[in-house]
């Protein structure tokens, strides 16, 4: 296989991969409302997903280093089927649970075995090959699916229900359709030629699973830079509750169900088109005041626009609030990865890339519980505020030295969704 072959169907994969998220965004919210979970169970089934991520994260990736990337991947295909074939009919806080559980499950087993085939085969093809170029295009192919797919979601959920299924589950059915070509696509375009490692392996790859972890946290431990960084990734993932989860509410009280669930379609659309323009600009913000103090405006900025979207009252100051919030959210992603990167060199470099991540999913899961409580309690509006508030506490973490001051070299992230 040659660079462009693997760097072909390593993109392609990925848009299948994450086009039927696309599918279930503007609905993963409504659908439950409407089968008559209230908006507190929704958060408390939705934090199952970020604490079965943290716990099986790592591990996971023994997995994948011990029996494959082809193997795990469609391990994690059949998952994915089945929470799917679950949310078609669930209608219980127990089915949503389960609903939630396997979404978790499949996140961990989906979590990286895809980039490490087309890093594994472009090196094998070329030692010196760009794979970054790969890499790169990772995010714009990303951001066109969802947002394509959010698209098409709207209008399936405007054309309303089809027989005796509504209109809020239709992109539900499609996203379970798009699932089975995904993983039948990864079964027939990932070949993978591995030695037959079995359960010594993967054993062995269960043994270093401590070790990396205690390396990430001896690094964090000895660094107050990374305790500050890992600190905003913590508050920023518990304010991301408010424009992944509450923002499908909001917009509800402020039309009807099905108004909201056809129009979060191309608002979903649309914000995903703003990340990556905001992502594309960060750059001219980050060589006029640092990347530190882009950080810390950034975070401001962005509590800012999550703020308006609780206080706006008319659907067009929601949406506007909500596509500057998208804006700012794709321009934070690669400056908060570059500050990460600056830390952190060889071998400590993905244990903290991990670390950071692993700290994101207890912050979004506790950041659902509170917030979906506090929105059943005193409103979604004081809700969205609170959320605000608390991600734009973060901004001054930013500009915490150690004494060597940050390294100056910086690599870009990409924006993806937390909770999907």
């Amino acid at each position: 296989m040659t660079v462009e072959q693997a760097r072909f169907r390593y993109l392609f994969l990925l848009g299948l991969r994450w086009f039927p998220v696309g599918l279930t965004i503007p609905v993963v919210v409504l659908l439950p409302l409407e089968r008559g979970l209230s908006i507190a169970q929704v958060g408390a089934v939705a934090a199952i997903q970020g604490i079965t991520v943290l716990v099986l994260e790592l591990p996971t990736g023994g997995l994948s280093d011990a029996v494959g990337r082809r193997p795990v991947l469609l391990i994690a295909g059949l998952v994915n089927v089945g929470a799917l074939a679950i949310w078609t009919f669930a209608d219980t806080v127990a089915l949503f649970a389960t609903v939630y559980l396997l979404q978790g499950i499949y996140r961990a087993l989906d979590s990286g075995p895809l980039e490490a085939w087309y890093v594994d085969h472009a090196l094998a093809a070329d030692p010196e090959a760009d794979i970054e170029g790969g890499l790169s295009r990772s995010g714009v192919v990303l951001g066109l699916a969802i947002a394509g797919a959010a698209l098409l979601s709207g209008g399936l959920v405007w054309l309303g229900p089809i027989g005796s299924v509504s209109a809020l589950t239709v992109p539900v059915f499609v996203a379970l359709g798009m699932s089975v070509i995904g993983t039948i696509a990864v079964a027939l375009l990932m070949t993978e030629d591995r030695p037959a490692r079995g359960l010594a392996a993967f054993v062995a790859s269960a043994r270093g699973v401590p070790a990396a972890i205690g390396g990430a946290l001896s690094l964090a431990r000895g660094s107050r830079v990374v305790l500050a960084l890992l600190a905003v990734e913590f508050f920023w993932s518990f304010g991301m509750v408010t424009f992944e989860k509450l923002m499908a509410v909001r917009l509800s009280e402020v039309t009807s169900s099905d108004a909201a669930g056809a129009l979060l379609g191309p608002v979903n659309s649309a914000a995903w088109v703003a990340s990556a323009a905001g992502a594309a600009l960060v750059p001219l913000l980050a060589r006029r005041v640092g990347p530190a103090w882009a950080g810390f405006t950034l975070k401001i900025v962005q509590g800012v626009t999550i703020v308006g979207m609780g206080l706006f009252a008319g659907p067009a100051g929601l949406i506007g609030a909500f596509l500057l919030c998208y804006a700012v959210h794709g321009a934070a992603n690669p400056v908060h990865a570059g500050l990460l990167h600056r830390q952190a060199e060889g071998e400590f470099r993905t244990s903290l890339l991990s670390l950071n991540s692993m700290v994101g999913q207890p912050g979004f899961s506790i950041g659902a519980i509170v917030l979906t409580a506090v929105a059943a309690g005193a409103g979604t509006q004081a809700a969205i505020v609170a959320g605000g508030v608390v991600l734009a506490i973060a901004a001054p973490l930013y500009l915490i030295r150690s004494k060597d001051g940050f390294r100056e070299h910086s690599h870009a992230g990409t924006s993806r969704p937390l909770a999907l």
